[in-house]
């Protein structure tokens, strides 16, 4: 790949990102900015998915026919391996082939990502409303109680899990200890409700 001082030199293909207002990230950047509002919904979708480990917007440009081309989004996955990632509503200046073999040449997979992976099922709805609790604090003494009781009896729902909570905001906490990888809930078969079952998260 070219020098940085090259690609300065390079004229910028793509659409400019803006600022969004955006919940605080769970796995990529504190004031990230996005080319589209798609390009946000899927880093809802990479927050909370457990393969990804985390992302970045305005990843390093790679050069793609005598221009720099920024994709929208740089992942790496639980295993390491590293990603550029375009979401579907992209127009691309080369066939996505040329921007693959570029990717490749800086240890990147290229994809580009389908409308159906973003906005099929609950998942997008689901992570919105999950995301609004980003950065909430729970205490110990609540994170405990409640991996105890998923323990001691195994999945528990919602309305339950929420009766376990007693020092924090109950659905904050929730909201909370499922951001932070301790517990889960199915995202994709329905909204998140009063009977959604909760489980424990073991590494």
């Amino acid at each position: 790949m070219a020098s940085l001082d090259h690609h300065q030199k390079l004229r910028s293909v793509g659409e400019a990102s803006q600022p969004s207002r955006f919940p605080r990230p769970v796995k990529g950047p504190e004031r990230p900015t996005f080319r589209s509002k798609v390009v946000r919904d899927l880093v809802s979708i990479l927050d909370l998915n457990p393969s990804v480990l985390l992302w970045t917007c305005n990843p390093p440009p790679l050069e793609v026919g005598g221009r720099a081309y920024v994709p929208d989004i740089r992942m790496q996955d639980k295993d390491g391996g590293w990603w550029m990632l375009d979401a579907f509503d992209r127009r691309l200046p080369v066939d996505a082939g040329v921007i693959a073999d570029a990717a490749s040449t800086t240890a990147h997979r290229y994809r580009i990502v389908d409308r159906s992976d973003i906005y099929d099922g609950f998942r997008l709805r689901n992570a919105t409303d999950l995301l609004r609790y980003a950065g909430h604090n729970v205490p110990l003494g609540d994170r405990v109680r409640l991996l105890s009781a998923l323990d001691e009896n195994g999945p528990l729902s919602f309305a339950d899990c929420l009766r376990v909570l007693r020092e924090t905001q109950p659905v904050a906490g929730l909201a909370s200890l499922i951001l932070q990888g301790l517990v889960e809930v199915e995202l994709d078969e329905a909204l998140i409700g009063p009977e959604t079952m909760v489980r424990r998260i073991r590494a």
